[in-house]
């Protein structure tokens, strides 16, 4: 346990640490937090095979795997905080529209030029991985997103565009990697399952949104219990913790596998509490400053167990630079497109697919289900390579992005110490109260006597 302890000590300091040069280079933390996993990870200090200092094997990092699904539970959680009825009075529609459209688009152009790749090069890639791989493609990490739009205190058109797109986008995503999954098995195996291709993904977007729904309802109706800040915000931490127990159960019935999306289970959850809960802008306030450290180590062993073995094999290389290629236009051909159909002005429309390209969590998890293929051993190396391009690249182009349609206040360079300390004086009570005018006085001691 203490060597535990002091890894997640060093990767907390480190990624801290490296924010310090990232700012000198006007990149965004996540940027740093990446950079400060791989660094710690098991092919860089964690080679040395030193206990605490580093992460001396990919085993050691998936250890860990219950922060990361805390943390991406508590992401999603505050992304759902974005569906309140006011926004989505106002950009609904369009949201839905753009989030289907661009995922849709994004996974039919990946899967065409990786099936072109398979016509010309039958070996180098089969067509149950190309048409899983375009799945996988539609899908865009809410995370990095979030963290910039934290990080920059990002608001505008595009920013609560975006935050709706991205929600809407994992649904979808979902969707077509269980339908592209189910043909690529029975392509791989010749048995077609009506279940797993139509029933099941549908039928774990119901569970999802279900249990969500009721988890932020009976979250509303305990809170209600308390009048404490602090403990309705402890209440909330618990209601999101036993939110993402509950997401990653699994069972059978009638034949029907059943399970649930955390993602999509913790966003619904956030949608239905801050719509019916009239304190939850101050309660989503406070459970993002107590998650900051949290987030932090959820990037960090994301860039630890980034896998570096892949850039030695040319073939995953080249199919990943294809992907990447392909995904980068999708995105942003299928944003552009969307945006113009639903009117959006051209500075949104020139913008949001570069703001979707960060992959991360929701694809690999995908990926190790797409390892279950005969060739999905390439899928999985191949998302591998693309995450750690999107990571590494994708949240500096989306603060790029921000930062040219004005929605991203400009950095400062004040001290957190010198606003404590202003604010400090500026509210501070003399100690002793200025005394009364000396007629006053006077008068005041007549009437005493």
């Amino acid at each position: 346990m203490e060597t535990y302890l002091i890894c997640l000590a060093a990767a907390l300091v480190g990624g801290l640490l490296l924010t310090r040069l990232t700012k000198l280079l006007h990149l965004p933390a996540v940027t740093a937090y990446l950079v400060a996993g791989l660094l710690l990870g098991p092919f860089c200090i964690g080679r040395l095979g030193l206990p605490g200092l580093g992460f001396n094997s990919l085993e050691q990092v998936e250890a860990l795997q219950v922060l990361t699904q805390t943390a991406l539970g508590f992401i999603a959680f505050t992304i759902g905080n974005e569906f309140r009825l006011g926004q989505l009075k106002a950009m609904g529609k369009s949201a839905i529209i753009i989030g289907i459209l661009q995922a849709v688009l994004t996974t039919v152009l990946v899967d065409l030029i990786l099936i072109g790749l398979h016509l010309l090069w039958p070996d180098m890639i089969s067509l149950p991985c190309a048409l899983t791989l375009g799945a996988i493609a539609s899908a865009t990490a809410p995370a990095a997103t979030l963290m910039v739009v934290r990080q920059y205190k990002a608001d505008g058109p595009l920013t609560r565009l975006l935050m709706l797109v991205v929600a809407i986008d994992d649904a979808v995503g979902l969707l077509l990697f269980s339908v592209s999954f189910g043909i690529a098995t029975a392509l791989a195996h010749g048995q077609v399952s009506i279940l797993a291709v139509a029933v099941e993904p549908v039928l774990e977007v119901v569970l999802s949104l279900g249990l969500g729904a009721v988890m932020g309802w009976l979250l509303h109706v305990t809170e209600q219990f308390f009048h404490s800040r602090s403990k309705r915000m402890s209440l909330s931490v618990g209601f999101v913790l036993l939110t993402v127990g509950l997401s990653t159960l699994h069972f059978e019935v009638g034949g029907i596998h059943c399970g649930f999306s955390l993602l999509l289970v913790c966003m619904m959850t956030g949608t239905v509490f801050c719509n019916i809960c009239e304190t939850s802008e101050e309660l989503m306030e406070r459970i993002e400053g107590w998650t900051m450290p949290l987030n932090i180590l959820f990037f960090v062993l994301s860039g630890a167990e980034l896998d570096l073995q892949i850039l030695s094999n040319p073939v995953t290389i080249l199919v990943g630079v294809v992907y990447i290629f392909a995904r980068s236009l999708g995105k942003y051909c299928g944003a552009d497109l969307s945006c113009a159909l639903t009117r959006q002005t051209t500075p949104i429309r020139k913008n949001l697919g570069i703001t979707l390209l960060p992959q991360a969590g929701v694809a690999l998890g995908m990926a190790l289900t797409a390892a279950t293929l005969p060739d999905g051993a390439l899928a999985r190396n191949v998302v591998l390579f693309a995450v750690l391009v999107y990571e590494l690249v994708g949240p500096a182009l989306t603060k790029r992005s921000l930062l040219a349609v004005g929605e991203i206040q400009p950095e400062g360079r004040t001290s957190a110490r010198t606003l404590n300390e202003k604010h400090r004086k500026y509210h501070q009570l003399p100690v002793h109260p200025p005394k009364a005018p000396a007629k006053l006085r006077v008068f005041h001691k007549k009437k005493h006597a």
